[in-house]
């Protein structure tokens, strides 16, 4: 996870992230996140579409925004 190479939506590594894998994604967001003031309130694992991402419920973004998310906040 680098902050400078964000991760794409389509990348076969979340396929096999589960529901579990990504609820602890979004707690360490939301605890990284929070010195920041963005809170997540409503953030929950969500569903996989046709081609197979994986989402988050926070308007149904690719999981890969969470991660890219994560890594843009540990560096700074």
């Amino acid at each position: 996870m680098n902050a400078h190479r964000p991760i794409r939506p389509g990348d076969p590594a979340f396929e096999r992230l589960s529901r579990a894998e990504i609820f602890q994604l979004i707690v360490e967001l939301r605890s990284a996140s929070r010195e920041f003031g963005l809170l997540w309130p409503s953030a929950k694992p969500g569903e996989r579409t046709l081609n197979g991402r994986v989402l988050v419920n926070l308007g149904n973004v690719p999981v890969s925004t969470v991660v890219n998310l994560l890594a843009v906040l540990r560096e700074f």
